[in-house]
């Protein structure tokens, strides 16, 4: 491995947000999740949970559009709730799902510096009733439009890159030593991989 390639994986683990991540319930389209992955890479989230309660679990995602960035992350995959709520519990203070409930807030209301999960829901449906019970609240991405819906991979980026926007100010991407042990893991794993 060249030095070229052994500094660009450390440049990119350095901005590496182990305090932000999606979780994808019940997405039909895997060429809509490799999607969104390639979004969660860009902004430096490293985990997404991919959580299956009504169709069977994902057997790989659409190559054509995550551009490979599956290799490069973390992928939880569950078919069981509660189990994925109580890992995400353990990682993360807060849980929003994108919902049109009465009680949402506007995407440019929310804190995204904070240690959080977004909740994305499947194509025809959103975001189910139980996940929405689990939640600490909901959110939603302001439109002016007839049309009051985004796909999913681009409601996903939309926020993600808001997210981004907000940490980069806030200075979180400048800051090599936050999540030190998760980022020395990660590198050692990134160089074994690309040997």
């Amino acid at each position: 491995m060249t030095p070229k390639r052994i500094q660009r994986i450390r440049s990119v683990i350095s901005k590496r947000q182990f305090d932000l991540t999606v979780v994808l319930e019940n997405v039909f389209d895997p060429h809509n999740i490799s999607a969104v992955m390639r979004s969660c890479d860009a902004v430096g989230i490293q985990e997404i949970y991919v959580l299956n309660t009504r169709i069977p679990p994902h057997r790989k995602w659409g190559a054509k559009s995550s551009a490979s960035a599956a290799q490069w992350l973390t992928i939880h995959n569950f078919t069981d709730l509660s189990l994925c709520f109580s890992v995400l519990r353990e990682k993360y203070h807060k849980i929003y799902t994108t919902h049109l409930a009465s009680d949402a807030v506007s995407l440019y209301d929310m804190d995204l510096t904070q240690s959080i999960a977004l909740v994305f829901g499947n194509e025809a449906e959103g975001v189910s009733q139980d996940v929405c019970a689990l939640a600490d609240g909901n959110f939603l991405i302001p439109q002016v439009g007839m049309v009051k819906s985004l796909n999913i991979s681009v409601a996903c980026a939309v926020t993600l890159y808001e997210a981004f926007r907000q940490r980069w100010l806030a200075g979180a991407y400048a800051q090599p030593n936050r999540f030190a042990e998760q980022k020395a893991i990660l590198e050692a794993q990134w160089l074994r991989q690309t040997l």
